[in-house]
């Protein structure tokens, strides 16, 4: 039985006729070395135009980075408005100190600080028997010597008489030597009267001195005020005078009706400082309270230590806040200046020819030109003279910057090319 599965069948060669030749075939190797060959090609070709692009695109971004890029500004007009803060010092309207004016032991006082005076009203009493004393000797001595002038007068009063008698005597009654000697009597009698009118009148000196002295063993106050100080006792010992070698003050009485505030304002904000000029004082305690002051006088000199003006304010002090020896924050009211040109600080360049601005000119290139300052008004200043309000300035310019120098505006720069990282 024959097996019908066709593995079983035996394959059987294909005839052929004798004497051809099979036709070759197609070297498939080659082909695809050729296609890679093109392709390669290709890719070379392409990358040397990518790279040349590349080079192209690196050079003129080298060529605008050799162009330094800058930003503008374009000058401002002056505003409203404008405050300048700094510190200050608040003092009395008036100020004094109580010294003695006789030497003793204090009687009695009659205020204590913080009492509300007023002018003549008695603050204390001193108790000076030396003083005392003296007075009572200078009187008795001055009744002495008017007594004495009483008695010298007398006796001039009756030489004079004497002597009139003998001058208007007949001729041949008395001699001519007799009525010198009368006279002479008459000036000697003068002479003792006037010395001793003249003692009187230093006795009498003597005794006002004194007296008013007494008075002074009354201490009163000076003017309305506030006591702000008492460095006595009763019973103290008191010693005439002030300074060192003399007692130490009895009181200080300040009259606050109104008050003085001082401030030392820099040398460059001087020249905004006049009378009129208003101000807004704040303080410590006070968070919440503003105080209006206006600007009465300034020093017109500037302090060669500090270089400061000290300008003198006066302010109100009707409910009695402003207490003397107060830190004071002091904010001015500057006058307007709206025809006045400013410009940020950052835009400034301060070199050997002093303030300049770097103004972008025609074709983009630079002008260094110098200017005036005015007030500093902190991020900002003022420009009084040396810029218009047409011309554009450069922000922040480079410290290599020069006069004549090609610049690009920043907003106009072309952005790095996208394989700067690759050429890196």
């Amino acid at each position: 039985m024959l097996d019908s599965h066709p593995h079983h069948a035996e394959a059987k060669p294909e005839s052929r006729p004798s004497g051809i030749n099979p036709a070759p075939r197609p070297n498939r190797s080659r082909l695809i070395a050729i296609v890679a060959v093109l392709v390669a090609v290709g890719i070379a070709i392409a990358g040397i135009l990518l790279r040349r692009q590349q080079e192209s695109e690196v050079a003129k971004w080298t060529a605008d980075l050799a162009v330094p890029a800058v930003a503008t500004v374009t000058p401002t007009q002056g505003v409203t408005g404008q405050q300048i803060s700094l510190p200050g010092d608040i003092e009395a309207w008036f100020e004094a100190p109580i010294y003695a004016r006789v030497s003793g032991y204090l009687k009695a006082w009659h205020f204590d600080f913080g009492a509300h005076v007023e002018k003549g009203q008695l603050l204390a009493e001193i108790d000076a028997p030396d003083l005392d004393a003296q007075l009572a000797a200078a009187k008795a001595r001055l009744v002495s010597a008017q007594a004495q002038v009483n008695v010298r007068d007398a006796e001039r009063n009756f030489a004079e008489t004497t002597y009139a008698r003998w001058r208007d005597s007949p001729k041949g009654v008395v001699s001519q030597q007799e009525t010198e000697a009368k006279k002479a009597e008459f000036g000697s009698a003068d002479a003792r009267y006037k010395a001793s009118l003249a003692e009187a009148n230093v006795n009498q000196s003597q005794v006002d001195q004194l007296t008013a002295l007494e008075a002074f063993k009354r201490i009163v106050a000076p003017f309305d005020g506030i006591v702000t100080s008492r460095t006595t006792d009763v019973g103290a010992l008191i010693n005439a005078g002030s300074g060192a070698s003399a007692g130490p003050q009895l009181f200080r009485v300040a009259d606050v009706h109104e008050m003085r505030v001082f401030v030392q304002v820099p040398q460059e904000q001087s020249s905004s400082m006049r009378a009129g000029l208003t101000a807004e004082v704040t303080l410590p305690q006070y968070p919440d309270k503003i105080f209006k002051a206006v600007v009465s006088t300034t020093s017109e000199a500037i302090n060669k230590t500090a270089r400061t003006l000290l300008v003198e304010l006066h302010a109100a002090n009707a409910d009695n806040l402003l207490q003397p020896g107060t830190f004071a924050q002091v904010r001015f009211n500057l006058a307007d200046s709206p025809g006045t040109l400013k410009i940020p600080t950052s835009a400034l360049i301060f070199r050997e020819n002093g303030p300049q601005l770097a103004i972008l000119g025609p074709g983009d290139k630079v002008e260094l030109r110098s200017i005036k300052l005015g007030r500093n008004l902190g991020v900002e200043f003022e420009v009084l003279a040396g810029l218009a309000m047409s011309d554009t300035v450069i922000n922040s310019p480079p410290d290599s910057l020069s006069q004549g120098e090609l610049v690009r505006v920043a907003k106009d720069a072309a952005p790095p090319p996208a394989h700067e990282a690759e050429v890196r």
